[in-house]
């Protein structure tokens, strides 16, 4: 995003500042006319409960107060598609939420909570759907899950679930238009293309050159296997529904114009 940013004529400053430092947050900001605040923690560990809220909801709150402290007049806030939806039986939209039983995962939870937080100081809010490509090092769990199927470690899918993958360079470019069109206090998804979870991880191994996952696995069987454990009760749990969005807001008031997904994945397959 910095790149992207630059790359149109912005001025970006550079700093490494600790999201509950408001002190130094404030001093990173002096003299700028806005903020992109784009930091978060995005985990499914039950390990991270408090620190997602911690970094979530206090950083977030920490640096809109510095902000408003630094005079800063625009701020665009990088929340997430999942407190959009998904809802049932078609693409989400910014009109819509997320389904109760999902914010029973901290991450979720945390970042709706935040992004309300922006949304009262009129920022403009930003909801990436999944994004792909080079430069997820931690990895995310989205990292993880691409780096999964190209090691043909995942055998499995569950068939009745999928996404919204994006070229992560799309996102970015679309941080950048929100930041120069944006209106405050409204929120733009931005997304790029349906995929069912089959046909997603069948791009991520044709990329490495694996044969695709072929084991289809009931959503019942992925809930007993959560139940004892074996995987990861929350991305079960938000595995409920297909994860589908509109991104028509966006491309309407923005010009956000996200391009295929395939060099993305590549992208992020070689990088793994």
């Amino acid at each position: 995003m910095v790149r992207e940013l630059r790359e149109r004529g912005h001025d970006v400053r550079d700093a490494y500042v600790d999201v509950l430092d408001r002190a130094g947050l404030e001093r990173a900001m002096a003299g700028c006319d806005a903020v992109v605040h784009v930091a978060a923690l995005y985990s499914y560990d039950p390990r991270d409960a408090a620190a997602l809220a911690r970094v979530n909801i206090e950083g977030t709150r920490t640096v809109l107060a510095a902000a408003a402290a630094a005079g800063v007049g625009r701020i665009v806030h990088t929340s997430s598609c999942g407190t959009c939806g998904p809802v049932a039986g078609r693409p989400a939209t910014e009109e819509d939420g997320p389904p109760a039983w999902e914010l029973a995962v901290p991450y979720k939870r945390t970042k709706l909570d935040a992004e309300r937080l922006a949304l009262a100081a009129g920022a403009v809010v930003v909801n990436p759907t999944t994004p792909v490509g080079e430069g997820d090092t931690r990895p995310t769990p989205t990292g993880a899950m691409i780096r999964g199927v190209a090691a043909g470690r995942f055998r499995g899918y569950v068939p009745t679930t999928g996404l919204n993958a994006v070229d992560v360079r799309d996102v970015a470019a679309g941080h950048a238009l929100a930041l120069e069109h944006g209106r405050p206090g409204e929120r733009y998804l931005l997304g790029g293309v349906d995929l069912w979870l089959g046909d997603f991880f069948a791009l991520v191994a044709a990329a490495a050159g694996r044969p695709r996952p072929r084991l289809r696995v009931p959503y019942a069987a992925a809930r007993a296997a959560a139940a004892v454990g074996l995987v990861n009760r929350d991305e079960v749990r938000l595995a409920r529904l297909p994860m589908f969005f509109s991104s028509e807001k966006a491309r309407r008031e923005l010009g956000y114009a996200p391009g295929p997904v395939e060099p993305a994945v590549a992208r992020a397959v070689a990088a793994a």
